[in-house]
């Protein structure tokens, strides 16, 4: 199809666009509604800054409730009141000796409805306190190591890849910049907002035709799968473009619904629950709540400034409203959600009435095939020489990766953890999701395995200064 010297300008605005990334984008898969819709999903909540969770979580009783009171004279949770914690207890109404801050009563409706895993102690198997490290060996799945190359659940997709799985969008990072867990798969779609998911670069009226536009007009998003028709890195990236552009557009998103909390972070996980109930093919789904790092200022419930009690509401309301919308929707069965932070606070309050970076962190698991209204993993309590050997910390009993993997294998039927966690060894199962365990022994490297995808410099989906070099190599040709 030809061009005339108009459409061939909006065409250089698209590229110009696409190769600057902004509107930033990557770029989904194959644009067909697939089987895989009928699959399961996981969804990782990254609570980055690190969350508190001695004041999510909070000791009610017992010998460690006097140890919590006496760290913490100004930041402690009341056990009961008006602004106590609010008990847990088990599925025959034993008492665990925790409580959920008092903020969290959607968590703690999802707890008693067993929808709700907690598991105790979570982290790094080796300390650090810089977010920074800490966060990027979290989202690279190589704790220690910085060099992954691809994040941990672009390898988990591309294991379940090489079996033939698929879908229109696989991968999603709500997010305004790809997540570094989704680096390295061309199968990525990131996306901030479904109603801003479209090129807008350049003059308004070139960006789309509209009510009145002239006879045969077409804007810039019209004309992209008539631009993109050939065989070069260039025109397949364009042609990707294009793909998760048509596949958005043409489902209905909606605005929050009627009993929805408000705020990003709600409006992040809505996204998330209409791809999902769209059966686009969602295997795997991120998104971040930061603001976290509570060194002054940290508040508690009903006393003081409320920055931590406002937080602990935003996730929890959130949180409660996505499952009630599955749930509504027959979808609850298929999705597991994770939550964690990078590590923990210190047990001991500081002078500045906050708490200072800590190590073993308490980690969420909730959805309709969790074995919920349990705790899971080892609980070191908090006596003081206890503690000692780890600078006052509450101490890891848990890596963080055997958590995900039970999810992976149980839930996503995916034994690689080889490949998905480089250096990983030694896991079991802690029972926190139904499922089938399978030999994980059978992991292989995934560049052994018959059609592995991996991100190739042909495939990648974003080439900076290499994609403006192709692109006016590509105007060149269409000039001669």
């Amino acid at each position: 199809m030809g061009f005339n010297r108009r459409e061939f300008l909006k065409g250089c605005c698209a590229s110009s666009a696409l190769g600057a990334g902004k509107p930033l984008m990557m770029f989904s898969g194959r644009a067909d509604a697939s089987a895989a819709g009928a699959g399961n999903t996981v969804v990782h909540v990254f609570l980055r800054g690190a969350m508190d969770g001695l004041n999510l979580v909070v000791p009610v009783s017992g010998i460690d409730r006097g140890h919590y009171e006496q760290a913490r004279p100004n930041l402690a949770i009341a056990n009961s009141g008006t602004y106590g914690a609010l008990p847990l207890t088990l599925a025959n109404n034993a008492a665990t000796g925790f409580g959920l801050h008092p903020s969290a009563t959607g968590l703690r409706d999802l707890w008693n409805a067993q929808h709700l895993a907690i598991v105790h102690g979570c982290g790094l198997p080796e300390a650090t306190r810089s977010h920074f490290d800490a966060q990027l060996y979290i989202d690279l799945g190589s704790p220690g190591a910085k060099g992954t190359g691809s994040g941990w659940m672009t390898r988990a997709w591309n294991t379940q890849a090489a079996t033939g799985a698929g879908g229109s969008v696989p991968l999603l990072g709500v997010s305004s910049r790809t997540p570094v867990s989704l680096l390295g798969s061309p199968d990525t779609l990131v996306m901030a907002d479904p109603s801003d998911f479209a090129l807008d670069s350049g003059a308004w009226q070139w960006q789309q035709a509209r009510a009145g536009a002239p006879a045969g007009f077409r804007g810039v998003n019209e004309m992209l799968a008539s631009m993109w028709a050939g065989p070069s890195t260039l025109e397949e990236d364009g042609q990707r473009a294009d793909r998760s552009l048509r596949v958005i557009a043409t489902q209905p998103y909606a605005a929050l619904p009627a009993g929805w909390p408000t705020g990003t972070f709600a409006e992040q996980l809505w996204t998330i629950a209409q791809s999902i109930q769209f059966e686009l093919g969602l295997n795997y789904a991120t998104l971040d709540l930061g603001g976290w790092d509570t060194h002054d200022g940290q508040g508690t419930a009903g006393a003081g400034w409320h920055y931590y009690q406002n937080k602990v509401n935003e996730l929890s309301s959130a949180l409660s409203a996505f499952y009630a919308s599955l749930a509504a929707s027959g979808h609850a069965s298929r999705v597991t959600v994770v939550v964690q932070s990078e590590f923990g606070r210190r047990v001991r309050e500081n002078a500045a009435g906050g708490t200072d970076h800590g190590y073993g962190n308490p980690m969420l698991v909730l959805g309709g095939a969790v074995n919920g209204r349990r705790f899971f993993g080892a609980w070191s309590g908090l006596d003081p020489e206890v503690l000692s050997p780890y600078y006052g910390d509450v101490p890891v009993s848990t890596d963080y990766r055997r958590v995900l993997s039970e999810i992976l294998v149980r839930r996503m039927g995916n034994p690689n953890l080889t490949t998905i966690f480089p250096n990983y060894a030694g896991y079991s199962p802690l029972g926190i999701v139904q499922g089938t365990d399978l030999p994980t022994s059978l992991a292989m490297r995934a560049s052994s395995q018959p059609g592995y995808r991996t991100a190739t410099k042909k495939s990648r989906p974003h080439h900076e200064a290499g994609f403006i070099d192709l692109f006016w190599r590509h105007v060149r040709q269409l000039l001669r």
